[in-house]
């Protein structure tokens, strides 16, 4: 009779969560007889996690939005404690989705189940008062940022490891410029500027017209420069329902943001993980953001952090420019863009780059996140 499989609850909420937490699935199976279940989106399904619940749907951003969905939140919630006891799992792993996540850890914590919080919540960032939460109910926090672990030390926090971020020396081009340029017909030789206006439809639809009015006005100053929209597949039919009109000198492309941003001369990224890939490429920026004016009222006090943008964090200083909510106008970006083209610019912008992302360590940390939770693992079992 074959010996059953460990079963081990994982969660994650957001697209970029269900990524590293199906890369760290791939380090586990290889080392281990697992049996992975819990919320997982396309590519932790992909890495054999059994959905209880489908993650796809549960990246919603603002107070309001979260408001409306909670019914919905509620549901995914018993559904998981429920599969969690049906199958008697002993080990939890919680992958960001803080606001969900974190209230999840109490419940599971309470139930017997040992609780590992995989890219810790940003509570440096905002709402520290959460600390408490980590302390009784997580078992061991993984950082993937190398500030973590002396702050959460400085905060009475010592269960924690930092392992380098998984994106570290898996985020890369597939395409040289020219190779990008010749397949989207764009001139190599004239400058290119990449537009992410994020993956969420909310942020899209505040985000993508000022990102589209900045375009206009520079292409109507140097009608040479280039622009390139960068979407996650699956985007393009999003803007047509939301009645964005896209200008035909505006390229656009789906499931190829790494060449894109390799091709680019500079870009306008929506706040986030893209950011951070963006700096790994090595391409100068402007980090932009914009949300509804009550979220953003409500959530602005809240937040106590120098910086908005991941890769200023990591540098510890403002490398890339951040036009956040009012800020971020097609004037004020239009302006910021053309900086970012004068070579002299360019050129020191992308060494501060090199040196921030120097921080993030050389590959591994997926394998190293594994090795963390598998002593967890044979301890609870």
């Amino acid at each position: 009779m074959s010996q059953r499989k460990t079963p081990i609850l994982i969660v994650a909420g957001e697209a970029s969560g269900d990524l590293h937490a199906a890369k760290l699935v791939d380090e586990l199976n290889a080392a281990g007889d697992f049996a992975f279940f819990g919320s997982a989106g396309e590519k932790m399904r992909a890495a054999g996690v059994e959905p209880t619940v489908r993650a796809d749907g549960l990246a919603i951003v603002g107070l309001l939005e979260i408001g409306r969905a909670l019914p919905m939140f509620w549901g995914v919630y018993k559904k998981l404690l429920a599969e969690a006891e049906r199958r008697e799992a002993k080990l939890a792993i919680l992958v960001d989705f803080p606001d969900f996540n974190m209230k999840l850890a109490k419940a599971l914590k309470k139930r017997g189940l040992t609780v590992v919080y995989y890219i810790s919540p940003q509570l440096w960032a905002w709402r520290k008062y959460r600390i408490n939460t980590i302390k009784k109910y997580v078992d061991l926090v993984i950082s993937i940022l190398p500030f973590e672990k002396d702050w959460y030390a400085k905060n009475g926090v010592e269960h924690v490891e930092y392992v380098g971020n998984p994106l570290a020396m898996e985020v890369h081009a597939d395409s040289s410029k020219e190779d990008f340029c010749m397949r989207q017909n764009l001139d190599s030789d004239e400058s290119v500027v990449a537009l992410l206006p994020g993956s969420r439809e909310a942020e899209i639809a505040r985000i993508l017209p000022v990102l589209i009015d900045t375009a206009d006005e520079m292409w109507h100053r140097d009608c040479m420069i280039q622009f390139v929209l960068a979407l996650p597949r699956g985007k393009r039919e999003k803007i047509k329902s939301l009645g964005i009109d896209l200008p035909a000198f505006i390229t656009v492309v789906e499931g190829e943001t790494f060449d894109a941003l390799n091709a680019s001369d500079a870009a306008a990224i929506t706040s986030g993980t893209a950011t951070l890939e963006a700096g790994i490429i090595g391409v100068p920026m402007a980090i932009v953001y914009k949300s509804s004016a009550i979220n953003y009222k409500l959530l602005r006090p809240l937040i106590d952090v120098e910086h908005f943008g991941l890769i200023n964090l990591i540098a510890g200083k403002r490398v890339a420019a951040e036009l956040i909510q009012d800020d971020f106008t097609a004037e004020t970006l239009s302006a910021e863009l053309f900086r970012l083209l004068e070579p002299s610019v360019n050129a020191s912008i992308r060494a501060e780059l090199a040196g921030a992302v120097d921080k993030l360590g050389h590959g591994g940390a997926s394998k190293r996140a594994a090795d963390a939770i598998l002593e967890l693992a044979l301890a609870v079992n």
